[in-house]
């Protein structure tokens, strides 16, 4: 982030100064396209008359607090907002405030879906020295749900691999990712999915970085790699085309704000 964020779990006692709102009716977060700030910048959220579900702070941005809040996901934007999906925001918000809204999201989520034990159905309370749903009745405790995912760039001379996914939007080709499996080192991981969605083997695996991605709560664990061997065969359940690139003739890539640009784009720079 390029302002400090400071995570805290309990609120300001008294609440008066304005905060940073991330509201968000079912996937969708309530934004200002022309306002001074993003997201609403205001000391109660009740100013904008909205009925909201279950506010959470989140820890202070900037020095100023931030707050998630739940709406109604048939919640109406007041004059002067909107509603729309983090990924076309990403403008609007910036890099901070992007990476601000996933965490919301993501508490927001994680706080519905664990209103009740899932091991005794009994109605969960929030602890109040961690973020946790707590069961009263069995003591089983539920943290904010992360998935940690692994995704490589992967290099064969002044080649990129890029792969075209079922799920991309029509033209667009990135570099490959998968779920980590129970037992897996993240090495290991890397090696699996890459054999088992284009059939190639690797070497000289190393960590490059990482990113949260909210979509939903994946944690994105970037590594390079190089082409040790195997012919391109793509599995079409998952890949529809997979192809060897020079950077003077990439297809469409992922946007700016994600960890798959970053290691394209440090594949450019490399090879320029």
């Amino acid at each position: 982030m390029n302002q400090p964020f400071v995570y805290t779990l309990n609120p300001p006692l008294e609440r008066n100064e304005p905060a940073y709102w991330f509201a968000f009716a079912g996937d969708k977060l309530l934004y200002s396209p022309d306002g001074p700030a993003p997201v609403p910048f205001l000391v109660d959220f009740s100013e904008l008359a909205l009925t909201s579900v279950r506010p959470h702070y989140l820890g202070r941005y900037n020095g100023t607090p931030c707050y998630a809040v739940e709406l109604p996901d048939q919640a109406s934007p007041p004059a002067g907002h909107k509603l729309a999906g983090l990924r076309p925001l990403y403008p609007r918000l910036g890099d901070d405030f992007f990476v601000l809204a996933g965490r919301a999201i993501q508490i927001i989520d994680w706080d519905r879906t664990h209103q009740f034990c899932g091991r005794c159905g009994t109605p969960t309370v929030d602890a109040t020295t961690e973020r946790a749903k707590r069961c009263p009745n069995c003591g089983l405790s539920n943290y904010p749900r992360l998935s940690p995912s692994m995704i490589v760039r992967i290099t064969r001379g002044d080649e990129i691999l890029l792969a075209r996914a079922t799920r991309f939007p029509q033209g667009m080709y990135s570099v490959l990712a998968g779920f980590v499996e129970p037992g897996e080192t993240l090495e290991q991981a890397v090696e699996r999915e890459v054999f088992e969605e284009v059939g190639i083997w690797l070497k000289n695996i190393r960590y490059f970085g990482s990113q949260p991605w909210p979509f939903p709560n994946s944690l994105m664990i970037g590594f390079t790699a190089e082409y040790a061997g195997g012919e391109l065969q793509p599995d079409l359940a998952e890949i529809e085309d997979a192809c060897w690139f020079t950077a003077a003739n990439l297809p469409q890539i992922p946007p700016p704000m994600s960890i798959a640009r970053r290691l394209i784009d440090d594949f450019i720079l490399a090879t320029s």
